[in-house]
């Protein structure tokens, strides 16, 4: 979502082959675990009009399995995609 938001598009229907992900959408209240990440969610998704976000088969998710095939085979000690680096990572930095 937040690589569409830098592009500038906001008319995107988003799938998943995760279940729990569309559920956890639809219904954020019964997931109180997720409290924080669900208010991140609820204000990065007021970019998108209208939001969707749909369940899809995972044997129907070819794009993922792609992608994810083509990363297994890309030699990478680690990738992470985020605007502010995890503690553990800066922690290992400074040592």
């Amino acid at each position: 979502m937040q690589c569409m938001k830098t592009l500038q598009i906001s008319e995107v229907v988003f799938a998943t082959d995760c279940s729990q992900l569309v559920k956890m959408v639809s219904t954020p209240t019964e997931w109180p675990a997720f409290t924080t990440q669900m208010e991140e969610f609820r204000r990065c998704k007021e970019f998108f009009h209208p939001f969707t976000i749909q369940h899809i088969l995972r044997a129907q998710n070819t794009m993922a399995d792609k992608l994810a095939r083509g990363d297994r085979n890309q030699p990478s000690a680690m990738v992470y995609v985020d605007s502010i680096p995890p503690r553990w990572l800066l922690d290992q930095e400074s040592a």
